[in-house]
């Protein structure tokens, strides 16, 4: 498919002695420019800007695709508190927004908007003042137009669970020396909702952040991210890949070009 693709896409000029890592780089500077961006590069920002610039898979994870009501957050970042950013790329529209910042807000203590610059003004406008407002700005420069303000004690419990599995849940009960109800496990949903509903928004969000930093953890994903190309770096942090199959991913990437065109 990637020998394809690189057919089709018309950069079969690329010099052979590059690598297939070297021709995912290339590509990668052609999509990040202003005005081809996706959510993929979006993403890249925040993982090579905040989650590997200023922390590190040993101290932060990151979800992405996460379910939160009737939406899905973009990515999430766990570091000592819980921040979503929503991405609005040139690609999207602002139509869903406010729904969407309303279910972040129960759930996380910390919401943030990335968008594109010609967004930024409206975002601002449809934002509640706590909502954090970042620019993605050319030569992929993440700018800070309005802080987030960290706001764990208006998170939903209900919400906050609803959005987790019940095996977090449990862990998040456990943590907070609450007794597991002992029901059917046809029941048991109502009775971990029920629990939730008791327990304090900032004690039940610190516990969900703890939680999901260890359950979803990304540092067995350290040694793949630090052999890929930097452009394939949230895509690695986000692909479900069996760990046997990480050293066949590098060798992959490390293939010549000229080897790998003929995978045809």
């Amino acid at each position: 498919m990637f020998a394809r693709l690189l057919n089709e896409t018309g950069v079969q000029g690329m010099d052979r002695g590059l690598s297939v890592a070297d021709a995912f780089d290339e590509v990668f500077s052609f999509l990040r420019a202003v005005g081809n961006r996706d959510e993929y590069i979006y993403k890249s920002a925040l993982t090579s800007k905040i989650l590997l610039g200023r922390h590190s898979l040993n101290t932060a994870s990151m979800l992405t695709e996460f379910r939160v009501g009737l939406s899905r957050a973009d990515l999430i970042i766990l570091n000592g508190t819980a921040t979503v950013y929503e991405i609005k790329s040139e690609r999207d529209s602002l139509k869903r927004l406010e729904s969407q910042l309303d279910a972040y807000r129960k759930v996380f203590a910390q919401v943030c908007v990335i968008a594109s610059e010609e967004f930024i003004d409206r975002t601002l406008q449809l934002a509640p003042t706590d909502v954090g407002v970042l620019a993605l700005c050319g030569r992929h420069r993440i700018t800070t137009v309005r802080k987030p303000q960290n706001a764990p004690g208006r998170v939903s419990p209900v919400a906050l669970f609803e959005s987790i599995r019940i095996s977090e849940a449990k862990q998040i009960l456990s943590n907070l020396g609450v007794e597991i109800p002992s029901v059917p496990n046809t029941q048991l949903h109502s009775a971990l909702r029920a629990q939730f509903e008791c327990l304090d928004p900032t004690a039940a969000h610190e516990q969900m952040v703890k939680v999901l930093k260890s359950s979803r953890s990304l540092i067995p994903l350290g040694y793949l991210v630090e052999k890929l190309p930097r452009s394939l770096h949230a895509a690695a942090l986000t692909l479900n890949l069996p760990r046997k199959l990480h050293d066949n991913l590098i060798r992959a990437v490390n293939t010549p070009l000229e080897r790998a065109l003929r995978w045809l």
